[in-house]
């Protein structure tokens, strides 16, 4: 049985990956598109906007409409439509799966209380490489971490808009919470000037933004005379979307609660 599969953010770069991801797997259909109202994607045709030619799917402004055409709805626009997307998801009682980052307190208030009723797959990168990545990185802290200087390298493309990513501060928070220490303590965002000799229990980030860089993370644990280094480099945004699309077949068949990549992989917490 084919999934219909909803997105919000269809006019936006990872937006038109999804539609193009989606008409690749034999096992999913495009049931609906939205973008922000007023936007000039809306009114055209969503396969169009992808490259992919007419799909007979008009992108609109109603994600209440979307989440009630499809039976898993993929978010990946901007936090401030969070909200009216998680109650979109739970009037129509449709899956989630959210790839937004940068969230406030009341929009992730929101995505808690939609997991309550449907099942809601949020992550940072849906790449399947850096859900792998992160599990390993956690090993890594557990055997050398109290005895290293942890720092998080990432890059992306110049149009990149947050830093670090989101990816990034994924990875240092399981760093952080494998080592029993608050992120919110211990970050330190990049460095300048007379900073001083560099305390153990900090957690480094350093942000890179040039070219067309479409993601990459590194975690770096040195201690004296040896280092580790844990790298992942995607190519292609289409390991994204792929992985979300992947993720929507997953939640389609979950009971009610908050999830992430682990999970949808098997992977464990």
């Amino acid at each position: 049985m084919s999934t219909a599969i909803a997105i919000v953010g269809a006019a936006g770069r990872m937006g038109r990956m999804l539609v193009d991801a989606v008409e690749h797997d034999a096992a999913a259909h495009l049931a609906a598109a939205v973008d922000r109202a007023g936007g000039e994607a809306v009114g055209r045709d969503a396969g169009e906007l992808a490259g992919r030619g007419r799909l007979g799917v008009t992108v609109g402004d109603d994600p209440a409409a979307a989440a009630a055409a499809g039976d898993v709805v993929i978010d990946f626009s901007l936090p401030e439509a969070t909200e009216a997307v998680a109650a979109a998801c739970a009037a129509a009682g449709r899956p989630l799966v959210l790839g937004t980052t940068g969230l406030g307190e009341a929009q992730r208030s929101a995505v808690a209380g939609l997991a309550e009723r449907t099942a809601v797959v949020h992550a940072a990168n849906y790449s399947t490489g850096v859900t792998l990545l992160t599990a390993l990185v956690e090993q890594a802290a557990r055997a050398i971490g109290a005895h290293s200087d942890v720092e998080v390298i990432e890059a992306h493309h110049r149009h990149k808009v947050d830093a670090p990513s989101g990816t990034a501060l994924r990875l240092g928070e399981a760093v952080a919470d494998t080592l029993g220490r608050d992120l919110a303590e211990c970050a330190v965002y990049g460095r300048e000037g007379r900073t001083g000799e560099r305390d153990r229990e900090t957690i480094g980030f350093e942000t890179i933004r040039a070219g067309d860089i479409v993601g990459e993370h590194t975690v770096l644990f040195a201690g004296d005379g040896e280092r580790v280094e844990l790298t992942h480099k995607a190519s292609s945004r289409g390991t994204f979307a792929a992985g979300a699309v992947r993720a929507a077949h997953w939640a389609a068949a979950q009971p009610p609660g908050l999830y992430d990549m682990r999970d949808v992989l098997g992977l464990g917490g």
